[in-house]
């Protein structure tokens, strides 16, 4: 990480506008356009379902060497999460990220397994502006 960068003290997910802002305070540092799971409407419920999760979580940790260029991981499934999951008896999922792309491949639409996706160019800035113990919230 580089000094002297703004770091960003928050990240906004509106999924329904396919869109991630990193906020500083109250301010916009940065917007990105968002590729979701590929059936993402509504909360994951469970593994395989292709959906993003929706809620308040954290960045717990990164992967320099993720398949998806880079990655930031996302605290889901929360206890919450996995409670619910106990409770309609399936597994709630879990290695959800914030990554780029693939082997240079285009950029989609929708087409994760419930990650957040967005170009490799754009996930180096994330990279550099998001600390771990960032709080992230992901709205429908």
């Amino acid at each position: 990480m580089r000094c002297g960068i703004l770091r960003a003290s928050q990240i906004v997910v509106h999924k329904s506008r396919r869109e991630m802002l990193l906020l500083r305070g109250h301010s916009i540092l940065r917007s990105y356009r968002i590729s979701l799971g590929r059936d993402p409407v509504g909360h994951k419920l469970q593994e395989g379902d292709g959906r993003t999760p929706e809620g308040r979580y954290t960045i717990d940790r990164r992967n320099p060497k993720s398949k998806y260029h880079l990655s930031l991981h996302i605290s889901y499934p929360e206890a919450h999460d996995v409670a619910r999951a106990r409770e309609a008896g399936v597994d709630p999922g879990g290695d959800i990220m914030i990554h780029g792309l693939k082997d240079c491949q285009p950029d989609p639409s929708d087409w994760t397994q419930g990650c957040i996706a967005v170009t490799n160019e754009a996930m180096d800035e994330i990279w550099d502006l998001v600390p771990d113990g960032t709080p992230i919230e992901i709205l429908p």
